[in-house]
């Protein structure tokens, strides 16, 4: 039923060679019946003892016949009919990870060790080092937003750039994670690769929950949220700015907004495969979309209409037309 619901054809202009097909072979039919011009002027009783009937012994497969059958199927294998999806010959299948950093005071905050800013750099490099192969962009916010570097195979460059991020290099103070998201997901959707982002901040003001959903909506690109703060057991090292510890409700409604997912900060690996998971997962799911066509089942049939053809090349198999005169 479901393949019943999708079946359509591709090129359908073509079902227009359907429209002379009737007049022809009716033109054919006629020029291939010795009596058709005697109708006119001998009266049907006394035709039918007049002309003498070549086929009068029935045929299995007159040439008329193979003629309507090859030229119905040619038209429907050149309209493309198609009812399932396929995948592309020449889908991509590298992956592109635009990261979006937050660069304010607060990420100086040293409840996660070194720092907030600076272990966010290093986890990113361990990240990349799992994700071999992905291109990797980098955009850091503040009040302002900037692209740090485009999406590059390089993912030491990366590190390099994000370890030498600081608040102090932003022009503008403030909190505008949207615009950022907004950034990265133009760049991945000009690259052509299937992909996804990631927000990496110690908290997401509960304002900017709309616009990433918007963004998420508009973009279809998946937001994936890195939460960079400890909870309210950790006491902060002295040395610091003042901080906020990590929300993770808050966080996770955010993540849950940009169609993505939260993951917390650890001191293990495990945060890292559980983002590595929900990479992999996002860009899994947009190359399934992006990386889909429908199946021209018109090929199947170009078959039939070659052994069709065949067909003309037996002892009488060959539609004559000939003037009758």
């Amino acid at each position: 039923m479901n393949a019943l619901m999708a079946f359509h054809f591709l090129r359908p202009w073509w079902l227009l060679l359907l429209l002379p097909m009737a007049p022809t072979l009716w033109w054919i039919w006629r020029q291939g019946d010795p009596a058709a011009h005697l109708r006119s002027v001998i009266r049907p009783e006394l035709l039918e003892h007049l002309v003498i009937n070549k086929d009068s012994e029935p045929q299995r497969l007159k040439p008329i016949y193979l003629l309507t059958a090859a030229w119905f199927v040619a038209a429907v294998a050149l309209a493309g009919p198609a009812w399932q999806k396929e995948s592309t010959p020449f889908a991509e299948d590298r992956s592109a990870l635009m990261i979006v950093m937050k660069v304010t005071p607060s990420m100086e905050a040293r409840d996660v060790q070194p720092s907030r800013l600076e272990r966010s750099a290093h986890k990113l490099g361990e990240l990349l080092a799992l994700r071999s192969g992905t291109r990797t962009g980098l955009v850091a916010y503040a009040g302002s937003t900037h692209l740090v570097m485009p999406l590059t195979d390089d993912s030491e460059i990366i590190r390099y750039f994000a370890a030498e991020l600081d608040p102090t290099v932003m022009p503008q103070t403030g909190d505008d994670p949207v615009s950022a998201v907004e950034l990265a997901a133009r760049r991945l959707s000009e690259s052509g690769l299937a992909g996804s982002v990631l927000l990496v901040a110690d908290a997401i003001d509960a304002s900017a929950r709309e616009g990433l959903q918007r963004v998420h909506r508009e973009s279809g690109w998946d937001i994936h949220v890195y939460g960079m703060a400890a909870g309210p057991d950790v006491v902060p090292l002295p040395g610091g700015p003042p901080a906020p510890f990590l929300d993770e409700e808050s966080m996770r409604q955010a993540a849950r907004a940009g169609g993505g997912r939260f993951v917390a900060v650890r001191p293990d690996d495990g945060d890292l495969r559980s983002l590595d998971s929900n990479l992999t997962r996002s860009i899994t799911t947009a190359n399934a979309q992006q990386g889909e066509r429908w199946k021209d089942a018109g090929y199947y049939l170009a078959w039939l209409v070659a052994a069709l053809a065949l067909l003309f090349w037996r002892r009488g198999g060959a539609v004559r037309l000939e003037d009758s005169k």
